[in-house]
């Protein structure tokens, strides 16, 4: 046993202990992309992006909506409860004192977080995936999760933002985890039939199942710099086809470039570009200048009795075709 522990016990272990849930008592945090040391209030000023080589850190889902929403005011929603252990699963520990320790760990119920609020003034619904919690591995929770959120956005009439961050289902639940793919696409038909905009915003990591659903159905697809996107894992495909991918192989930027991802967003610019796409998406009358770069006014959004969403307008959609092509 350490001498230092012998006479100083507990006070120098407390001061030096690092705690579970990351920063809070850290002055300096190290990138680790490129090893700078970086200043805490700066690194929180700077919502988290390294200042020298512009590594976009995890933050957790309170940091991430409350820099979204106008003044970061929002209404958090609650996720419906479920069978917290139904297949009795046990690995190293019981599936439900995992549950217990990530709930502590994260002060959340389940590996997402869903909010209601204001950005610049349009009504939105946005839920976002907790790596932190096991990994945002999809179950029965998340799948709730979503199809509770699906059906706030319906009842608010406002659109549905997703940030999605993923190592895949959850085995703890086998087959029911896999189920919350299709019921996670039936959330996102629910939206889009009531005329509504869905967006998916893709930060690090997007991988499994979650990719291989709602993930990529969005009506835009935004990524986070440098996210890792794809379904199964870069060393997983090398192994399989015995082949070297190629440089920033599932990269945002990569993803981009082949048209996967219509755009790659700084977490600095996120709002900005998410706000002159919903006002597009809900006609909030944009001015050019308010626009995103690289992004095209689109056609009214109607609703499936043929009007149009929740605007008032009398627009057909021949009449909304043409001035979109003007």
């Amino acid at each position: 046993m350490n001498w230092l522990s012998n006479i100083t016990p507990p006070g120098i272990k407390k001061m030096l202990r690092q705690l579970d849930d990351g920063n809070d008592n850290k002055l300096w945090t190290k990138c680790a992309s490129c090893g700078e040391m970086v200043f805490h209030k700066d690194l929180e000023a700077a919502q988290h992006v390294c200042p020298a080589c512009n590594h976009h850190m995890a933050i957790n889902a309170t940091q991430r909506l409350c820099g979204l929403f106008d003044d970061g005011n929002w209404d958090k929603i609650e996720l419906p409860d479920v069978v917290a252990d139904p297949l009795k699963f046990r690995d190293e520990k019981k599936y439900t004192d995992r549950l217990k320790e990530y709930r502590r760990k994260t002060g959340e119920k389940d590996a997402l977080t869903i909010g209601a609020g204001k950005i610049d003034g349009v009504d939105t619904v946005i839920a976002v995936q907790n790596f932190a919690f096991m990994g945002g591995s999809m179950g029965m929770g998340l799948g709730d999760g979503i199809l509770k959120a699906a059906q706030e956005a319906v009842f608010r009439k406002a659109p549905l933002v997703i940030f999605t961050a993923s190592g895949g289902a959850r085995m703890q639940e086998g087959i029911l985890s896999l189920m919350q793919m299709p019921r996670t696409t039936i959330a996102v038909q629910m939206v889009k039939e009531a005329g509504l905009p869905y967006i998916v915003v893709l930060t690090h990591p997007t991988t499994g199942g979650v990719t291989a659903s709602y993930a990529m159905l969005g009506d835009v697809h935004l990524a986070e710099p440098g996210a890792l996107i794809g379904f199964a894992g870069p060393r997983v495909i090398e192994q399989t086809i015995r082949e070297k991918l190629p440089e920033g192989f599932q990269r945002a930027e990569y993803l981009n470039e082949k048209g996967m991802v219509d755009m790659v967003v700084p977490r600095a610019e996120m709002k900005k570009t998410l706000s002159g796409l919903l006002r597009v998406f809900m006609r909030h009358g944009v001015k050019a200048a308010e626009m995103p770069d690289n992004v095209t006014p689109l056609p009214v959004m109607t609703a499936p009795d043929g009007e149009a969403a929740e605007t008032g307008a009398e627009v057909s959609d021949k009449d909304a075709l043409d001035k979109a092509a003007e």
